[in-house]
């Protein structure tokens, strides 16, 4: 554990009415007795000069002590509240280096909260989503798993792994006691719990994850399908040139939506086909580019043309059919066999498109992506799907009586949910998680 004592300044980079400097570890009360001359009351706020090494006045302020482990980090901690000049809180920076402290890396309260057992890693990194939410939606969900909502969740299944590997280590272990615990019909059953909480666990972080990153769409079809008319008609600007004559959108433009708590990042592109014309051809390659990293297509359809221009890329990223124009094609709007049916320009049938790209994201049964949503990060859903592949398995070992696999099958899944919240996490794991905070978190 790092014994440095660190500081940083934590309120944005500029000028401002507000400047906070944040102050952590051994000798953050010794470093309170040389900036203030004297230690503040803990746990209060106490009107303040803030002075150099010199013993020159720089600011006047507001200081908060708070004596560890009562502290977000579980160390001393000092926060001196001044005005929000850059040129006094550098200057006030560079004095308590002075004194003895050092510049924090990024991350680094929020890490050592989580080294000192104040929060989890799950928390640690909802923190960093907090600050970087782009709608009331991800803040709040980032905020429940703050507060612990998701690990909670995780410690749940970590408590009836840890039952469960009990119960089935036991059979091989202590052969004497004729535990025969393959012919016990607890542990098909505990199994199939689980996996079941697992399941849920995991659609909820799906959720998580697209609350905090947003799913991305791409537009695709054939050249004046209406792609870039459907792309004004969603997000509800004109973000893209729209024109009658083929060919029009050359390079990608994207844009992004919330909808109903889900953020969407709208990507739309070129129009798909053979073309002589070079920049075309740059511009169909893109698009094909996009779609193989999207997570989900609209495949647009001019209704009044053939059936021709009705097949689709092969992409296998699930697909919704878009079929526009219909103020031409006489084509009921709303739902129809294979996809929807809108006019863009008239905004008819977009609400039933809307709600279909939910649907097609969260599932038909899906309900308010905010409901009791928490955030989630790539590792978390990844983690928890290697997870449920190793039940899986350990559940076809039981069925076979191969108990010594199902305890290694166990055990995999064991420690793989245990890297989410950092019970089993490895340093160059924190490093990556940790670079990506900003300074004074």
């Amino acid at each position: 554990m790092d014994t440095d004592t660190i500081c940083a300044i934590a309120t944005p980079a500029g000028a401002g009415g507000l400047g906070v400097i944040r102050v952590s570890g051994p000798h953050a009360g010794a470093l309170a007795h040389a900036v203030l001359g004297r230690l503040p009351q803990p746990r209060f706020a106490t009107l303040a000069r803030f002075r150099d090494e010199a013993g020159q006045t720089l600011d006047e302020g507001i200081a908060l002590y708070f004596p560890g482990p009562a502290s977000f980090t579980g160390e001393d901690v000092l926060e001196l509240q001044g005005h929000g000049s850059p040129v006094v809180l550098d200057r006030l920076l560079r004095s308590l280096v002075a004194l003895g402290a050092r510049l924090a890396r990024p991350g680094e309260f929020t890490e050592r909260a989580f080294l000192n057992g104040k929060i989890d890693l799950v928390q640690a990194e909802a923190v960093a989503d907090l600050v970087a939410s782009a709608n009331e939606a991800s803040a709040r969900a980032a905020f429940r798993t703050l507060q612990g909502a998701f690990s909670e969740t995780l410690e749940g299944l970590h408590q009836r792994l840890v039952v469960l590997r009990t119960h089935v280590e036991a059979a091989f272990d202590f052969p004497d006691e004729s535990l025969d615990t393959t012919a016990d019909s607890a542990v098909g059953p505990a199994l199939q719990t689980i996996r079941a909480l697992v399941a849920e666990a995991l659609r909820r972080g799906r959720e998580g994850r697209l609350l905090r990153e947003g799913a991305h769409v791409v537009i695709v079809g054939a050249p004046n399908a209406g792609k870039s008319t459907l792309l004004n008609a969603l997000v509800g600007h004109e973000a893209a040139i729209v024109s009658p004559y083929p060919g029009t959108t050359r390079d990608l433009v994207r844009e992004t939506v919330v909808l109903d708590g889900l953020a969407l990042r709208l990507t739309d592109t070129a129009g798909l086909r053979d073309s002589d014309d070079p920049i075309e051809r740059e511009g169909v390659r893109r698009a094909e580019g996009v779609l193989a990293d999207a997570d989900y297509a609209l495949w647009v359809v001019d209704d009044t043309e053939g059936e021709s221009s009705r097949v689709p890329p092969p992409t296998t990223i699930p697909t919704l059919t878009v079929y526009t124009k219909i103020d031409r094609s006489g084509r009921p709007a709303g739902a129809c066999p294979g996809g929807f049916a809108v006019s863009a320009p008239t905004a008819v049938g977009l609400a039933e498109l809307r709600r279909g790209i939910r649907a097609l994201i969260l599932g038909p049964e899906s309900r308010s992506c905010e409901e009791g949503a928490f955030t989630a990060r790539r590792r978390h859903v990844e983690a928890l799907q290697y997870v449920a592949t190793a039940l899986a398995a350990a559940e076809a070992r039981q069925q076979e009586g191969q108990m010594e696999l199902v305890a290694e099958e166990l055990r995999r899944a064991h420690d793989r949910l245990g890297e989410i919240t950092g019970r089993f996490t490895s340093d160059d794991l924190l490093g990556r998680i940790f670079a990506d905070f900003c300074i004074g978190k």
